[in-house]
């Protein structure tokens, strides 16, 4: 369903009192807009690989793969693309519709384009949505991954513009949204969020809210990440966000970008069940469904299916998926 309304533009003074409301207030009208868009009792499940680990070029201050850290992390060249099959295989049978590959690469070199097309071409043979993330993309390689029938690629934004440079120095944040709008010009759909409780304010939260809801066109699929500290790292000993603020950045998402699939990602094996219950009432219904996101854990997939089915919810199907993607897209 679709409310049909127009695209708003979002102020930071807006955004922070619609952050600040009575909880309860919040959550209400955040279930209320997640009702009008989408089933409140189905949930999108993706699966992330990673298909090259470690030695990347970037010092993200939260990452193990950055070269610049001192995390433990076994680097891994490319994966063969029969491990990468066998992986989307086991993925789509345990109930994921989406499989996400991810590669520690500052932008994808040249050499390897050809390998990680084949793997978007096999995974999508399969009947699953395809999703990359392999770091900044030139025009060239934008044309080639819409060619290959990449549905989804990720590039996130992290922060707000202002906090960005206290988390990466090794680019900057238009580097970010150039790369959106270069994958957004092709028939690619833009996965972008972020990550929460770096040491960034309340402020901070709204401002990088804003900056994704008020992109020409809101990203289909918004990852709303819980940092997990990774020894190692400069941000390897920040304390846990507080769970109520956590959950009201996922309400505001919500409201904000109301026919976007809005994932619980990383951080939720630090959740307990009556959290993660909480963040799906508050309009999350996609989580990372698997083991491992690149090189943190995640729950058990025999978890998520008990804790899906004890809420009385279900995986969202490929064809309900698609029933409904014209407004998930965010036609407007």
């Amino acid at each position: 369903m679709s409310n049909g309304t127009e695209k708003q533009t979002w102020t930071a003074t807006a955004v922070s009192a619609l952050y600040n409301k009575p909880m309860m207030d919040l959550l209400f009208e955040a279930q209320t807009v997640h009702r009008q868009n989408f089933s409140p009792n189905e949930m999108q499940l993706s699966t992330l690989l990673s298909i090259k680990t470690g030695a990347c070029a970037e010092d993200c201050a939260y990452c193990s793969q950055s070269s610049k850290n001192q995390a433990e992390v076994e680097k891994e060249q490319l994966l063969p693309l029969d491990v990468v099959i066998a992986s989307a295989k086991d993925a789509k049978a345990k109930g994921a519709t989406r499989f996400c590959m991810g590669a520690a690469w500052r932008s994808p070199p040249k050499q390897q384009m050809p390998r990680v097309l084949e793997m978007v071409r096999e995974v999508k043979a399969l009947g699953l949505e395809t999703c990359m993330t392999l770091g900044m993309l030139t025009d060239e390689q934008v044309q080639e991954l819409e060619a290959s029938g990449l549905d989804y690629y990720n590039h996130n934004i992290d922060t707000s513009p202002e906090y960005y440079e206290e988390i990466i120095s090794t680019r900057n944040f238009q580097d970010r949204i150039d790369t959106i709008q270069r994958v957004r010009s092709a028939n690619i759909k833009v996965c972008s969020g972020g990550i929460v409780g770096m040491g960034e304010t309340q402020e901070d939260r709204v401002k990088f809210l804003c900056e994704l809801a008020n992109l020409p066109k809101a990203p289909e699929s918004v990852p709303i990440n819980r940092l997990v500290p990774i020894p190692g790292t400069p941000l390897g000993e920040v304390e846990p966000i507080e769970e109520f603020e956590f959950i009201r950045t996922i309400a505001v998402a919500r409201i904000m970008m109301p026919t976007s699939y809005v994932r619980l990602s990383a951080g939720r094996e630090t959740m307990s069940r009556t959290m993660q219950a909480l963040c799906f009432f508050a309009g999350a219904n996609s989580i990372f469904y698997g083991d491992r996101l690149l090189t943190t854990n995640n729950p058990q997939a025999e978890a998520d299916q008990a804790l899906l089915k004890d809420l009385g919810m279900s995986g969202l199907t490929r064809e309900a998926q698609a029933a409904c993607e014209p407004v998930a897209a965010g036609v407007e």
